[in-house]
């Protein structure tokens, strides 16, 4: 299957069209070449050619078959995938179809409308003629019968002058046979008395006129009987329908021809009354059917040939003057046995004829009524024209829009968002096109928002870093304290503080703070005080080293004893806190300030001085589990110029755990009130025995348990310090 598939594709390669996809198209492909072969082997001689023409056939037909569907779905797939396809479809479908139909309809009304007319016409035609003849025999038989009164021993019997001239135009070879008591009457002039009937039927009474089929010919036949003096008279004339008196019937209608059906069986008894044996069969014998009448056998066809057709159909006048067939079957008596007999009338006209005939009685307003009929169709023609040139524009402005989307929304995929669509126009479409520029302006100043963002991002997380290093690496810890500190940010940076500051190798200072605000604003203001402890301490430092150094050199060491004390004063919290208060006020916004917490530790005395500067007080959990309350200081620090903070100092013992925290471990809240203090507490108590970090850890389970699903409403800060 993998070299076929190969093949496949490399001679689809060469041709320069995609391989078969799907089993269909496949299958189809191999058919296809597997038909080609078995084409060639019909050209074999003998079995083999008619054994290849066969498999080719069938081959064929299930190619036809497979092509079925890989057509439709080319078709659909490709023809109908552009939007101006589908809407000329859909036009041919909802206008056009209907259009076709009604048209459809009414041309095939009006055929038959007009085949309907000129059988009307032809048949009123035949019953005019008829009506004449039966007027005419009507004449003739009150004249016999008169003359008959007169001298009833007369043989020859004159006409009347009327029935000479009734061999003119309208009526060509005229017959005319007379009766008394059944016997026959011989006629001046003799070319109207008829030789071919011999007494009068018995089925026809005394009165009767129609078209009559007598040895195979067609006839309009009367018959008229009149009594007197005892004698009965009756009186046939008959004018057969041969071609000059069918052209006469046809005449202004176009061609008319009576086609008499001779395929029946017809089994007569004698007649009635003054009736004669005749017999009409129709027999199928193996050369034909055969018609046999009064003992002729004549064959079906030359029955056919005895057609009569008169007329003629002129030229036509226009181009939709078309020739108009119709055919309609005409009331024939069979002149022996008095049935029915089934013969067709067939009339071929054209419009125009029938139009004149329509309008004969007036053809000044048949002129206008066609005019008119002109007038109305060339307007609907030109309304149809200018409805398909709307749709046209139509179809245009709908597909050029689409259009323009189509390659508006590459351009965006190519990453070109600069693109808009020229909008030219004031309707939905239009509307779309706008809507698709405001997208796009939209998308391009998003992206451009959030390459920003990336950027500001990418600068928070090395804020993050760089803050992240202000904090104390790891763990710090003295030999006689345990110390353990963390910060979560609500945010990327953190507006929360704290560090541990070591001094030798029994000092320590501490330091948790709390920036008003959040964010980068937040951060870099810790980002200040952080620096300005830092300072404040080394320079503390430094002063008390080179005060040790001087005293040292001058020899006065009990001078530098005290000097060493002055030193400390850099070392005291409150001190330090005014410092930074004015440092802050002096070089910050007027609303930004700080909530701080600084503390001094001297491991060898346990001793911790502390002074808070707005901070939450940091609790001393004891270890009888009593609580104290770090809260001596003043206000925040860099909101009030000048300001002095007290300080005090608490004694420790072993296992007593410093708590020092910002707001956002006791502010945050749910629906039965904030975390609070108590609860922080209870969780440093019930874990105390555990190492200060699981101790953290436990408190921040519980507070992100107390908080839920919800965001972190503030930054989180947490130092414990045990001592040992």
């Amino acid at each position: 299957m993998g070299r076929l598939r190969n093949f496949e594709i490399r001679l689809f390669r060469r041709l320069r069209r995609d391989p078969p996809q799907g089993r269909i198209h496949r299958l189809a492909f191999w058919l296809l070449i597997f038909y080609v072969v078995l084409w060639a082997g019909r050209a074999l001689p003998g079995q083999a050619g008619a054994f290849f023409a066969g498999i080719s056939a069938l081959t064929l037909f299930v190619l036809i078959v497979l092509c079925i569907p890989l057509a439709w779905r080319y078709v659909y797939g490709r023809l109908l995938w552009r939007v101006s396809n589908r809407l000329i479809v859909t036009y041919v479908l909802m206008a056009l179809t209907p259009v076709v139909l009604f048209v459809a309809l009414a041309a095939i009304l009006l055929y038959v409308f007009s085949g309907q007319f000129a059988i009307f016409a032809a048949s009123a035609e035949i019953n005019a003629e008829l009506a004449h003849i039966a007027s005419t025999n009507r004449a003739f038989d009150l004249h016999l019968a008169h003359a008959v009164d007169v001298d009833p021993k007369a043989h020859d019997v004159q006409l009347p002058e009327a029935a000479e001239n009734s061999t003119d135009h309208e009526h060509v070879a005229m017959q005319v046979a007379a009766f008394a008591d059944g016997k026959p009457l011989s006629l001046v002039p003799a070319a109207l008395n008829s030789t071919t009937i011999s007494s009068p039927p018995g089925w026809a009474g005394d009165h009767f006129s129609g078209v009559v089929i007598d040895s195979g010919e067609l006839y309009l036949r009367a018959i008229d009987s009149h009594k007197s003096y005892g004698r009965k008279v009756t009186t046939i004339t008959s004018l057969p329908l041969g071609k000059e008196n069918v052209g006469q019937i046809a005449r202004g209608l176009g061609t008319v021809t009576i086609v008499p059906d001779v395929d029946i069986e017809e089994d007569t008894d004698q007649s009635k009354e003054g009736g004669s044996n005749q017999r009409v069969t129709v027999s199928t014998k193996p050369v034909g059917p055969t018609v046999t009448v009064n003992g002729r056998d004549i064959t079906a066809e030359e029955a056919r040939r005895r057609s009569v057709r008169g007329g003629s159909l002129p030229d036509a006048q226009h181009f939709y003057d078309v020739p108009v067939t119709f055919y309609a079957p005409l009331e024939t008596v069979d002149w022996v046995t008095g049935k029915p007999h089934t013969t067709f009338t067939h009339v071929t006209s054209r419009p125009s004829l029938l139009y004149q005939r329509l309008f004969i009685t007036s053809l000044k307003i048949a002129a206008v009524v066609q005019e008119m009929l002109i007038a109305i169709a060339i307007l609907f023609g030109v309304l149809e024209l200018v409805a398909f040139i709307m749709a046209v524009r139509l179809n245009r402005t709908i597909t050029q829009s689409i259009r323009d989307l189509y390659e508006a929304t590459t351009a965006i995929d190519r990453g070109d968002l600069t693109h808009r669509i020229k909008v030219t126009r004031n309707d939905q479409l239009a509307a779309l096109s706008m809507s698709f520029n405001n997208m796009a302006a939209s998308l391009e100043r998003l992206l451009e928002e959030q390459r920003e963002k990336e950027r500001l991002q990418n600068e928070l997380e090395i804020a993050q870093e760089v803050q992240a290093n202000l904090f104390p690496l790891a763990n710090v810890s003295l030999p006689m304290l345990e110390l353990h500190g963390a910060c979560y940010p609500a945010r990327t940076v953190s507006g929360d503080y704290y560090d541990f500051l070591v001094f030798g190798q029994t000092g320590l200072g501490l330091a948790l703070g709390d920036i008003s605000g959040k964010g980068i604003s937040a951060a870099l203001l810790m980002a200040t005080l952080h620096s300005a402890v830092r300072a404040y301490r080394f320079a503390g430092m430094e002063l008390v080293s080179d005060g040790m150094r001087a005293m040292a050199t001058a020899g006065d060491f009990r001078r530098g004893e005290e000097e060493i004390e002055c030193g400390e004063l850099f070392e005291e919290p409150g001190k330090i806190l005014a410092l930074l208060n004015r440092h802050l006020y002096r070089s910050t916004q007027p609303e930004k300030y700080a909530t701080l917490f600084l503390a001094h530790y001297e491991g060898i005395q346990r001793r911790l001085v502390y002074s808070t500067g707005g901070h939450l007080p940091p609790l001393l959990l004891r270890a009888n589990d009593t609580i104290t309350r770090l809260d001596c200081g003043g206000t925040v620090v860099g909101l009030i110029d000048n300001m002095s903070y007290e300080q005090g100092t608490e004694q420790l013992n072993p296992g007593d755990i410093l708590i020092a925290y910002s707001d956002g471990v006791t502010e945050p809240e749910n629906e039965f009130g904030e975390f609070g203090e108590e609860r922080m507490v209870e969780v440093v108590r019930r874990h105390r025995h555990l190492p200060l970090e699981a101790i953290s850890e436990q408190v921040m389970q519980s507070l992100r348990t107390w908080i839920g699903g919800q965001e972190q409403p503030d930054d989180i800060t947490l130092v414990l310090a045990r001592q040992l």
